[in-house]
């Protein structure tokens, strides 16, 4: 929390200061917006202990019973303002994140002040009896610092600090290089928050929960031959099915995505993003997806079985990553525009990607579970998938955009015949992964 207070401080002033402000004419506010931005950091700081405990017990009910109803408040307090007050301008999306993080932080809160000391926290042994224990305090016999600990907690946070980078790196980009105007910027980030919503609702979940489920089958740090094997067993089956299904619904997305994103786009905010860079946008978006999708599997089971050498070696394949990654996002961008940074981010997961498959294949190549093959479908549903992204790309080119209506449900009705097809296909041909996803 003080490092957050900081940090807060510091990067406000910068952003106050060092980089170029918008007219208040066209962005009021702006000020304020960071000065509350800076402080919902802050109370979001102090309710992580309380979230990494419940991740660590999986309290998963709690987590989305916490993160939803933030969510919930945050967008109806911002539906109601933008209506009756839009010209409060940054107000709003101030007062609504501030908001936001103080319902998620009260959600744990009560939620652990009613349950520590609990008959039910004595039943399941819970670690922790009292909310006192949660606040810094020193403790006899023990040093200051825990020097072990420091060291995992300051190569996670190089870590965490890597990741941040190659995540949201063409935001720093666009930021400090003023490489697109405020106009493009803002189409760029239309496109980016349509795009992200799979990632963000589907992947992500998925990522976290799996990465505890991994984290407690498997013991950090040994070898394939040391595990329980009916522990690798599991692990490498839900792996195995994780990469199929992820990979399965990241195909979807690109093949579907590609015809159907100016459509998308002209039906969200009309000519406005369907008639300029939005469409090839969300095109690279779609192919993007594809890249999360398997990322994210890839990582979560890396990450729960990397020892802290190999946590550090890697951070420092990262710390190239990220050189790379942001010179490529800069050059790209000069090159073509704002579908240059998407392009630099397919990069950048293909190279994390490349890293966690071998990571994985060295894992596994003691033992007779191959769970990469999960990243190779059936070839007939390839097959189908090929069809029906060159069915949709001409239905496309004669029945949208800009011919009506009735074209326009044409075009939206080959889609749904070849949707349909794709997943009959996939009924029939993964039966594996259909169990697996009915069950679990």
């Amino acid at each position: 929390v003080p490092l957050g207070v900081f940090w807060s401080v510091f990067l406000g002033l910068v952003w106050l200061h060092l980089l170029e402000v918008p007219d208040p004419s066209v962005v009021p506010h702006y000020q304020a917006g960071v000065v509350a931005f800076g402080l919902s950091a802050i109370i979001e700081l102090l309710g992580e202990p309380f979230w990494v405990l419940a991740q660590a017990h999986l309290f998963v009910r709690l987590k989305i019973i916490a993160e939803s109803l933030s969510v919930v408040s945050k967008c109806v307090l911002t539906v109601i303002l933008v209506v009756l007050y839009p010209q409060w301008g940054l107000y709003i999306f101030s007062m609504a994140q501030l908001l936001y993080v103080s319902v998620l932080v009260m959600c744990y809160v009560i939620y652990f002040v009613m349950f520590l000391g609990s008959p039910e926290a004595t039943k399941k042994s819970f670690p922790i009896a009292r909310m006192k224990a949660l606040l810094p305090t020193l403790v006899e016999d023990e040093t200051f610092v825990n020097w072990k600990e420091a060291w995992l907690t300051w190569s996670f946070f190089k870590q965490s600090f890597l990741k941040q980078i190659l995540t949201e790196g063409e935001r720093y980009v666009m930021t400090f290089l003023n490489v697109l105007n405020f106009g493009d910027q803002g189409v760029y980030d239309i496109v980016n928050n349509l795009g992200s919503l799979v990632a963000r609702f589907i992947f992500l979940p998925i990522e976290e929960s799996f990465y505890v489920f991994f984290a407690k089958v498997l013991e950090r740090g040994k070898n394939v031959k040391d595990q329980k094997q009916d522990d690798v067993a599991m692990a490498a089956n839900v792996l195995e099915l994780l990469l199929k299904l992820v990979l399965l619904i990241g195909l979807t997305i690109t093949v579907f995505g590609y015809a159907y994103s100016q459509l998308a786009l002209d039906i969200y905010g009309g000519s406005m993003l369907s008639s300029g860079t939005g469409p090839d946008l969300l095109r690279c978006y779609s192919l993007y997806v594809l890249f999360l999708a398997i990322n994210g599997v890839t990582e979560c089971f890396t990450f729960a079985l990397m020892c802290k050498e190999e946590v550090d070696r890697y951070n420092f394949v990262m710390l190239a990553l990220s050189f790379t990654f942001l010179c490529i996002s800069y050059f790209l961008t000069h090159w073509y525009g704002s579908v240059g940074f998407i392009l630099a981010n397919c990069f950048n997961m293909g190279i994390r990607i490349a890293h966690s498959i071998h990571y994985i294949y060295d894992y596994f190549k003691e033992s007779t579970y191959r769970p990469l093959t999960g990243l190779l479908p059936s070839p007939f549903l390839v097959l189908v998938y090929i069809i029906s992204g060159v069915i949709t790309g001409f239905s496309e080119v004669f029945f949208c955009c800009d011919k009506g209506w009735m074209a326009r449900l044409v075009h939206i009705s080959v889609g749904a015949l070849c949707f349909a097809a794709t997943i009959v296909t996939m009924f029939c041909t993964e039966t594996k992964l259909i169990h697996f996803v009915r069950s679990q």
